[in-house]
């Protein structure tokens, strides 16, 4: 059974830093695609980032370029994050999330699996 824990989240001021991570584990992600996600309080499920397990490609939403850094080390099995010149509208919960398929990874409902999710809060 695959399973993902996030951690790392927090409160941090505005222009600070965090780096999430995600814990994987239930089986072999080399066929996969990873993500983040964020929802913030009455707002849907956003699109963040995500990375090819097997090759390392990556692919953010383009108002976060620069910002975040997706990267995944495959000997601990762990997605990561960074977080860099935090906003306030960064405040969210963040989830990570898995999928097979390379297709459609911008798509929350094209994931099958999901983390609990880590609470972060920009305070400006």
């Amino acid at each position: 059974q695959v399973q993902l824990v996030e951690s790392g989240g927090g409160l941090v001021q505005a222009g600070g830093s965090l780096r999430l991570s995600c814990a994987a584990s239930g089986r072999t992600f080399s066929n996969y695609y990873m993500g983040w996600f964020r929802q913030a309080p009455g707002k849907e499920r956003e699109f963040v980032a995500a990375i090819s397990w097997s090759t390392g490609s990556s692919y953010y939403t383009d108002s976060l370029k620069g910002r975040f850094t997706i990267s995944r080390d495959g000997a601990k099995n762990t997605m990561y994050l960074q977080m860099d010149s935090l906003k306030s509208e960064d405040t969210a919960v963040y989830y990570c999330a898995a999928k097979l398929l390379s297709y459609s990874y911008t798509l929350p409902n094209m994931y099958s699996y999901w983390g609990q999710g880590t609470q972060v809060t920009v305070s400006s």
